[in-house]
């Protein structure tokens, strides 16, 4: 079966693992240290805080916003449901915003509707690698007091308006899945430009120890005391996978190259097949590809998955909009809330996108969808 999306994983990456388990750190280490400042020099400097996956991001950063009981959180249903869920497990509301029927992104209009005075957090998530409409995002998060919030599992490395991702948001995560641009195998990241934030999301990633003796209230105890202020959990990502981290992001560069040259030649060949829908990209974006979503009209896209993963290609479909699932269901929410999102869903379906594609198994994935639909 040729997946949907692969991990790439070379020498270099192996060497990295295997040097950090002959020394004397596994678990928070140097390797840490130096895997968030590279990570730094591809979010414009914004400082990052590495936890354990991209879910768990996800919790630090709407912990480091605030967000709590009786709050609501506007963010996209076309997503992992962690966007939304990790909100809800803190007791928040989360209003589902209808998403720009081109990108999939969270649509700045849909948003705007939707805030209220008890809006803490407005998510948007960067659907496929495009970054979302950040200046308009920020103009309704700025009017109504919230956080800004950027989902950008798909999107590292990409630049909205020239400011890299991960500038642009008051927080914005990363998840490091082995599927995502970069893997640490399991990981994640949080971004933080803001000292308050940075500090917040770091101490809830770490149990909430306070080690500093001029902030503890019992500092005279001895050099082993440590204090518990606010509760945290152990999200901290450790040495090991951080080292693989380092190492992937040196080859990121080279990443984001292949999966743009593999676009641009999905968007030449499959031009012009009937029933088809390609992904657009404005142009005041640079995206980081992480899917190649095109929509198949005329309801057959459940006859293109079957058929084409008959033919051993595996095609993925993202995502089912989060509020489907029964968990949301069982809360309230039901069909029909976010037009235009079902219809992107309805339609949607992933082909395969990894640095490791070749042209010929590219061609492959072509042939057997324009064959279907022709």
């Amino acid at each position: 079966m040729l997946p949907y999306g692969r991990q790439s994983i070379a020498d270099a990456d192996v060497e990295a693992v295997s040097e950090v388990l002959r020394g004397d750190w596994l678990t928070t280490g140097p390797a840490v240290t130096m895997f968030e400042r590279e990570l730094a020099a591809w979010t414009g400097g914004a400082p990052c805080v590495s936890v354990t996956s991209g879910t768990a991001a996800l919790h630090v950063a709407y912990v480091a916003a605030g967000v709590g009981e009786g709050d609501e959180v506007v963010t996209t249903p076309l997503t992992f449901v962690a966007t939304a869920s990790t909100a809800a497990l803190l007791g928040a509301k989360v209003v589902f915003a209808d998403v720009e029927p081109d990108t999939g992104n969270l649509d700045p209009a849909a948003a705007a509707a939707a805030v209220t005075g008890r809006t803490r957090a407005i998510t948007a998530v960067d659907y496929a690698g495009h970054p979302a409409e950040y200046d308009r995002l920020r103009q309704v998060a700025d009017g109504c007091g919230a956080t800004l919030v950027g989902d950008a599992a798909h999107s590292i490395g990409a630049a909205y308006r020239g400011r890299p991702v991960g500038s642009v948001c008051d927080l914005t995560t990363f998840s490091f899945f082995p599927t995502k641009t970069v893997t640490t195998a399991e990981g994640g990241a949080v971004a933080a430009g803001d000292a308050e934030l940075f500090r917040r999301a770091a101490m809830f990633r770490n149990h909430g120890l306070v080690r500093d003796p001029a902030l503890q209230r019992d500092p005279e105890v001895g050099g082993w005391h440590q204090e518990v202020h606010t509760f945290g959990l152990n999200y901290r990502l450790p040495d090991v996978l951080c080292a693989l981290g380092i190492s992937q992001l040196r080859r990121l560069a080279a990443f984001r190259a292949r999966r743009a040259e593999l676009v641009a030649r999905y968007n030449k060949l499959l031009r012009g097949v009937p029933g088809l829908g390609l992904p657009a990209r404005r142009d005041h974006v640079e995206p980081s590809w992480h899917l190649y979503p095109v929509r198949v009209r005329d309801g057959r896209r459940r006859e293109v998955y079957d058929r084409m993963r008959a033919a051993g290609i595996g095609v993925q479909v993202n995502y089912i909009p989060a509020y489907w699932h029964p968990v949301f269901e069982d809360l309230g929410y039901r069909r029909g809330l976010c037009p235009e999102a079902e219809a992107y869903y309805g339609e949607q379906l992933s082909l395969p996108l990894f640095p490791g594609l070749s042209d010929g198994d590219q061609d492959r994935v072509v042939e057997c969808l324009a064959g279907i639909l022709s």
